[in-house]
């Protein structure tokens, strides 16, 4: 999973999840719908990511722990999500689909380990074309 109870409560505050998940009126989270919610959340993300990385990714980026506390958040709303909680289902859905074409990089290689770059600049010359040693006089 991508994301765990404390972080949905972080980004949303526990009021918003008693309100989502508690069907038996107890005024606190129902540990069973939320684990559902984010499971079901991290299986839809595994969809997308799937095809370009080997899963269950060792090495789990900040950015998917976001996506999946949105699309929990998303999937416990069913179909009473406000215009803002759908924007950011929406914006985590077309994330992914960026990353499974290969438009964005989750800064992991393909076995889901930390990726290591060896694509560094490097600057070299082909000596100064100005030199007192190669000029006949002028400088």
């Amino acid at each position: 999973m991508y994301c765990a109870k404390q972080d949905l409560i972080d980004r949303f505050g526990e009021n918003e999840l008693v309100a989502l998940t508690d069907r038996d009126n107890l005024n606190v989270i129902n540990e069973t719908v939320l684990t559902q919610a984010i499971t079901d959340a991290s299986a839809e993300m595994d969809g997308y990511l799937g095809g370009r990385y080997e899963l269950p990714l060792i090495t789990i980026p900040p950015v998917l722990k976001s996506l999946c506390c949105n699309i929990a958040r998303y999937k416990l709303y069913d179909e009473e999500a406000s215009e803002q909680v759908t924007k950011r289902y929406d914006g985590a859905i077309k994330f992914l689909f960026s990353v499974s074409k290969g438009e964005i990089s989750l800064g992991v290689d393909g076995s889901g380990s930390k990726a290591v770059s060896n694509d560094f600049a490097s600057i070299e010359s082909a000596g100064s074309v100005f030199a007192r040693d190669k000029s006949t006089g002028f400088i």
